[in-house]
């Protein structure tokens, strides 16, 4: 065959080459690889990059790479089809359809639906896409011996044309890297052993070990030195914490008709019993919760496009409703030793009961357990996120954290993130899509501090791992709906549409107006701490839902939790590493 011939629309009809589908998921690519077709699988348009997406990607290739007859796909779309438009105050924004002209027929933000920025500018999806393309594949084989597979996915390039290089780390810290001779052939695999013998296992230490794969000579362009293939692997080495214990003076625990207090000469702690929200965190006299707005449940993201293309807004909404006006169901204050407990039971409209549990140490730590009971209630559908959020002083926008980076990343959208200590301020962890939505969100955390530039503040350790988003908004700012200066992305496909304008109808179910240019930062940083956000889905973005295993259902049960402790400089996070607070 010379010269393939590709119809679309011709399906599995004579007249076209390949089979050219559009938008599977990852087990309609798989189905198609294992039955076997008779030509050439690739989607002409799939994985849909509108907004904040692009999840799911890795599990669709993992079908491509097993099956020859899967040739990759094309993903909808490179670029973001946004157009420069400038505000009465001289402000500079990306337009998109709704912005020209009234009642024109329009598909609001649809055709914003690309892997980079209108200027270009990446998106951090675009970080998985080359993860997940990469031409060097790395496998654990065993990884108590360092055992890794490593295949040359390149058709006719050896992999002796680049540098292989790998760093064993403990926590962010290198402790050796070396190259790797490999005389690979294409489409070969080799399985390599990484000498490790001299690691011990440590209280409070991680062992990563790092690949990298660069060019050696420039390629099309391609310069010296880029970095066209890496990957990470966790080492199985790691020894149990030790429980945390501090002494100091006594704790007064007090209970009034509406306010829980704690207190020592060093901590004051109060419970707003009626709001439900943590009203007071101070340690030597220091308050670090802005206004107010203290720790508090949190359930609710700002929808992303894919969201908004499965009705996630409305039929999720009555988690939106319960992370605010909260029903405190029960408040029980516990002493012991050295500390004071005390816990809240928020009873949900969902049938879900969350008991929270606050540990006060007499050094200021913070404890936070919580405890997320199943409902019974058959239709509760699944959470977009179970975590708290609270506001720290706008000062506190030095973030540093040990997790997953640089860039934003998901449970369904990680693989190009690698665990690693990472620095921004709070500003920088936003990312200005087109249309608002969520974003900053980093899986896999094992710590962060907020401080201020000299390095008091902070610091947020997890029991286990947690995500967390630290921004300069509310969730609400992102939130489409809260965006009510704006008019919402009427179709006007036909003079009746334009007539008959349901704005009851429209709630929660059409995006409106919302434009970067809305996003201002606060006087805070909004920090969510959760054990779990919902991926951001990406097969398609008019219907398909987050895929099962990367969603929170309300009928299982959740424990997890995490501490706050206050810090002088960011070197002291080293110090709480080998404890664990949880009692």
């Amino acid at each position: 065959m010379n010269r393939p011939v590709n119809y679309e629309r011709a399906l599995w009809e004579w007249n076209t080459d390949m089979y050219v589908p559009q938008y599977p998921t990852a087990k309609g690519l798989d189905s198609l690889g294992r039955i076997g077709t008779d030509r050439p699988v690739m989607p002409s348009e799939y994985a849909h990059a509108m907004g904040n997406s692009t999840g799911n990607l890795w599990e669709q290739w993992q079908a491509i790479y097993k099956y020859k007859n899967l040739q990759g796909g094309f993903i909808w779309d490179w670029v973001d089809q946004g157009l420069l438009k400038t505000d009465k105050n001289g402000k500079e924004y990306y337009a998109y359809g709704g912005d020209y002209g009234v009642d024109q027929p329009s598909d609001g933000n649809f055709l914003c639906n690309g892997l980079v920025l209108p200027d270009r500018t990446p998106h951090p999806a675009l970080t998985e896409v080359k993860y997940v393309h990469q031409n060097v594949g790395f496998e654990a084989v065993d990884l108590s011996k360092a055992e890794i597979k490593i295949t040359n996915r390149f058709y006719f390039s050896n992999l002796s044309k680049y540098s292989l290089k790998y760093s064993i780390l403990a926590n962010d810290k290198v402790l050796k890297s070396e190259q790797l001779n490999l005389n690979l052939a294409p489409q070969e695999s080799k399985i390599v052993t990484i000498p490790i013998q001299k690691l011990i296992a440590k209280v409070g230490v991680e062992y990563f070990i790092n690949f990298e794969v660069k060019t050696l000579v420039p390629e099309q362009l391609i310069p010296v030195g880029h970095v066209i293939a890496y990957d990470q692997l966790r080492l199985p080495f790691e020894k149990d914490k030790y429980k945390y214990t501090v002494k100091g003076e006594k704790f007064q625990a007090t209970e009034g008709s509406e306010i829980v207090t704690i207190s020592s000469p060093k901590v004051y702690f109060s419970f707003n019993k009626k709001t439900g929200i943590v009203s007071s965190y101070k340690v030597n006299g220091r308050e670090y919760f802005q206004d107010g707005f203290g720790i508090q449940p949190n359930y609710w993201r700002a929808p992303n496009d894919n969201d908004y293309g499965n009705g996630a807004p409305k039929r999720l909404q009555v988690w939106k409703q319960e992370s605010s006006n909260f029903n405190v169901k029960s408040v029980k204050v516990e002493n012991s030793e050295n500390t004071v407990q005390l816990t809240i039971n928020y009873k949900l409209s969902t049938g879900n009961v969350n008991a929270i549990t606050y540990t006060v140490y007499p050094d200021g730590a913070l404890n936070v357990k919580s405890d997320f009971s199943k409902t019974t209630i058959a239709q509760t559908p699944e959470l977009p996120r179970l975590g708290v959020r609270f506001r720290l002083p706008a000062n506190l926008d030095n973030v540093q954290y040990f997790g997953r980076g640089p860039v934003e990343n998901y449970i369904d959208r990680f693989r190009g993130t690698l665990v690693g200590l990472y620095k921004s301020k709070a500003n920088d962890l936003y990312f200005p899509y087109v249309r608002p939505q969520e974003n900053g969100h980093h899986i896999d955390t094992r710590w962060l501090t907020l401080t201020e530039q000299k390095g008091n503040g902070l610091l947020i350790m997890a029991d286990k791992t947690i995500g967390f988003n630290a921004l300069r908004n509310s969730v609400e700012d992102f939130d489409s709906e809260e965006a009510k200066q704006h008019d919402y992305q009427w179709q006007n496909y036909s003079p009746e549409e334009i007539t008959n304008k349901d704005l009851e109808k429209a709630k929660n179910v059409l995006r409106r107006m919302h434009h970067s240019i809305d996003i201002v930062p606060r006087n805070f940083v909004e920090v969510c701490v959760d054990m779990k956000q919902q991926g951001v889905g990406g097969f398609d973005s008019w219907g398909a839902r987050t895929q099962p295993g990367f969603t929170i259902p309300a009928n299982q049960n959740y424990e997890w939790s995490f501490t706050l402790i206050p810090i002088n400089n960011t070197t002291q996070t080293s110090l709480y590493l080998p404890y664990k607070f949880e009692e």
